[in-house]
C-alpha cells in the first residue's frame, strides 16, 4: 500500500485577524465572521471553532492519510506558535510551514528568526494576498529576494499560493532564476478553473518546482463529487509537466464543510482516467520524495457502521 500524504492542510486554534481592512474571527458552531459576512468556515460539529491537530489526526486516521503538510494563510492569522508545538509533538505526522507577514515592510527579521529556530522546514507565502487595491508587494522586491536567498541557503521549502492565472508567473520565473536551488511548492493547482491556470503549472518544468492540488475540490465545487473536471485538469497537467511534479492536497478543513475528508482524494482513487502508478505518485509518493518524509504510519481501513 502506498502512503497517502496531504500536501496542503490548515490548523489553527482560533481566527482573529484583519485582511484588506476587514475582520476575520472565530464564532461558534464552525462559523466565522469573514470580511463582512458570516461564513461556515468549519463543519458545524466543531462547535468551539478550534481546528486542532488532534481533530485532523482523527480524520487522517479514518481516511488512512499517513501525514500532512500544514500550510498557512493570512485569513487565519499567523499560527506559528501553535504550529511549533504541533511540529514538535507530532513530527512523523505533520510537516508544518512557518509564515511571516510579508504585506508589511520589515518582515525579513521575523523570517530569519523562524528559520534560525530550526523547527520549520518551510515558509508559506500567500502571494495572492500581496495584491490589494492600490498596493502590491512584488515577489522580486529586495526584501522578498533576501528571504528567498536565505531559505535557499538553509534548504527551506517555499510553499506559495499565487494570484489567478499568470498575474505573478513572471515574478516567479525571476525568483526561480535567481534562486535555482530553492525548492518550491505552488498551491491550489495553479488556481485551476481560472483563465491561464496552465501558466502556473508550467512553472513546474523547472527542476525544483512542484504543484499541489490543495483547494481543487473547492475550485470545482459547482460540479461536485466525483469532480470529473478536476480529473481532466490533472490529466492536462500531467501532459504539461509530468506526473512526477504533481501532489495531492485537501485544503482541509474548509473543504470538508461540503465533503468528507476521504472524499477529497477518493474521487482520484476511483477514476479510470489515471493509472494505478499515477495515483500512487500523485497521492503520496511524490510528496514523500519532495518533503523528505522518512517514515510514515500504515493505517488500517475501518469499516463504517453503514457498510
Amino acid at each position: 500500500m502506498f502512503p497517502i500524504i496531504d500536501a496542503h492542510a490548515h490548523l489553527w486554534l482560533y481566527q482573529d485577524t484583519v485582511v484588506e481592512g476587514k475582520k476575520i474571527r472565530t464564532l461558534e458552531n464552525g462559523k466565522s465572521e469573514f470580511m463582512g459576512e458570516i461564513r461556515q468556515m468549519l463543519p458545524p460539529f466543531m462547535i468551539e471553532g478550534r481546528n486542532t491537530a488532534e481533530i485532523l489526526l482523527s480524520n487522517m486516521d479514518y481516511a488512512q492519510v499517513s501525514a500532512a503538510v500544514i500550510t498557512q494563510e493570512y485569513i487565519d492569522g499567523l499560527q506559528n506558535d501553535y504550529l511549533l508545538e504541533v511540529q514538535q509533538k507530532y513530527p512523523e505526522r505533520f510537516f508544518c510551514c512557518g509564515m511571516v507577514d510579508a504585506r508589511k515592510p520589515g518582515f525579513y527579521a521575523h523570517a530569519e528568526k523562524l528559520i534560525n529556530q530550526e523547527v520549520f522546514k518551510a515558509l508559506k507565502v500567500p502571494a495572492q494576498r500581496l495584491i490589494s487595491t492600490g498596493k502590491r508587494v512584488w515577489l522580486t522586491s529586495d526584501e522578498m529576494m533576501k528571504m528567498f536567498r536565505l531559505m535557499e541557503r538553509k534548504d527551506l521549502i517555499l510553499s506559495i499560493d499565487l494570484a489567478d492565472g499568470a498575474t505573478q508567473v513572471a515574478e516567479m520565473r525571476e525568483v526561480i532564476k535567481e534562486c535555482p536551488s530553492l525548492r518550491i511548492a505552488i498551491g491550489h493547482f495553479g488556481m485551476v478553473t481560472r483563465k491561464d491556470w496552465q501558466e502556473q503549472i508550467k512553472l513546474a518544468r523547472h527542476k525544483n518546482v512542484m504543484i499541489e492540488s490543495g483547494g481543487i475540490t473547492w475550485l470545482f465545487h459547482d460540479e461536485f463529487y466525483p469532480f470529473r473536471g478536476a480529473i481532466r485538469a490533472i490529466r492536462e497537467a500531467i501532459e504539461l509537466v509530468g506526473i512526477d511534479k504533481l501532489m495531492w492536497g485537501s485544503d482541509y478543513p474548509r473543504t470538508i464543510v461540503a465533503i468528507t475528508y476521504r472524499m477529497s482524494y477518493d474521487f482520484i482513487v476511483r477514476s479510470n482516467l489515471l493509472t494505478e502508478e499515477e495515483k500512487a505518485l500523485f497521492l503520496g509518493k511524490n510528496a514523500v520524495r519532495f518533503y523528505g518524509f522518512k517514515r510514515w504510519v500504515q493505517l488500517p481501513y475501518i469499516k463504517n457502521m453503514s457498510e
